[in-house]
């Protein structure tokens, strides 16, 4: 096998314990026949209780007790080869927090059906959708939440994405041209909910973005503003989206598609400095705290809507 060579006998257990030392406690049965081991001498440590069989041609060395990684990593070896961790596994290898799931979910290229514990799905991945994590094949934060909204829909997908973006392996851009290149895919439901959710522009229109907002008011029983004022700014005139002009506080709605270029950025950043310095309050919503945190904007709006200026 790459990488291995053969030992003499009297240094097999020590090569097989460092060996496992660096594979979360684990060893393959044809990794030991590479280092010069016959089928008999493998029997003979299982009889001996060196190696303990976790799946077919994997063994655990010195005793029976995995980690969780080493469990990953048994389920991946248990697979075959080119089985890589995917799915809820690898979600949680990456950090996002996912309800229990007792199986070890696996990608295989093969078809092959592991043993009890493992959950094999087959499909063909790229060399850019996989990598190593701890020592784990698995497939990277992007792939795995493709996967993830296909098996789970939006419910597992998105606590998925939000860890991710958070930790910053995944950006919503990244998860819109997956979509994209994913027409009529298994999971693409979800993953557009997703990007509506993350505030995307692609996905959303202005009207869209201006309907959630004025049922957002309704909903919290706001007061209603004044749509598209016109406010004369020195010798010229700025249209507010959404306006209060007795607490001279102004709503403008942020998409991505509105302000996806590093000049409109500019503009918008003028324009709001231009308005306070006339005493006017600016405040951008998106749609993701329109629809993920509708609660605490609601109540930061009434808050400032309640001190009116003098």
């Amino acid at each position: 096998m790459e990488g291995l060579r053969r030992v003499r006998r009297g240094e097999w257990d020590r090569t097989i314990a460092a060996l496992a030392a660096g594979q979360h406690g684990l060893v393959r049965r044809g990794q030991l026949h590479a280092l010069g081991l016959s089928a008999g001498a493998v029997e003979r440590r299982i009889e001996a209780g060196r190696l303990h069989l976790i799946h077919r041609g994997v063994y655990a060395v010195g005793h029976p007790r995995l980690t969780r990684k080493g469990r990953w990593l048994a389920g991946v070896y248990g697979a075959g080869a080119g089985a890589v961790l995917s799915h809820r596994s690898a979600a949680t290898l990456w950090g996002a927090d996912l309800p229990p799931f007792k199986l070890v979910e696996v990608t295989t290229p093969t078809g092959r059906h592991p043993g009890p514990g493992i959950l094999a799905h087959e499909s063909l991945l790229s060399p850019a959708e996989v990598t190593r994590r701890g020592g784990i094949p698995v497939t990277v934060p992007l792939r795995t939440i493709v996967d993830l909204a296909a098996v789970g829909g939006r419910r597992l997908a998105w606590p998925a994405f939000r860890a991710f973006e958070e930790k910053r392996r995944v950006t919503v851009e990244e998860l819109a041209d997956a979509v994209e290149g994913r027409s009529g895919r298994r999971g693409n439901r979800a993953l557009r909910a997703i990007l509506l959710d993350a505030g995307f522009g692609r996905g959303i229109t202005r009207s869209e973005l201006e309907a959630a907002f004025t049922a957002f008011l309704r909903r919290h029983r706001l007061p209603p503003p004044a749509r598209n004022l016109p406010i004369p700014i020195g010798p010229i005139e700025i249209e507010a989206d959404f306006a209060w002009p007795e607490a001279r506080l102004i709503v403008e709605l942020d998409g991505r598609r509105f302000h996806e270029t590093a000049t409109a950025f500019e503009r918008d950043r003028a324009r709001d400095r231009a308005l306070a310095a006339h005493g006017w309050r600016v405040i951008r919503v998106t749609w993701r705290q329109l629809h993920g945190d509708g609660g605490q904007l609601a109540r930061d709006l009434r808050a400032i809507l309640a001190r009116t200026p003098p």
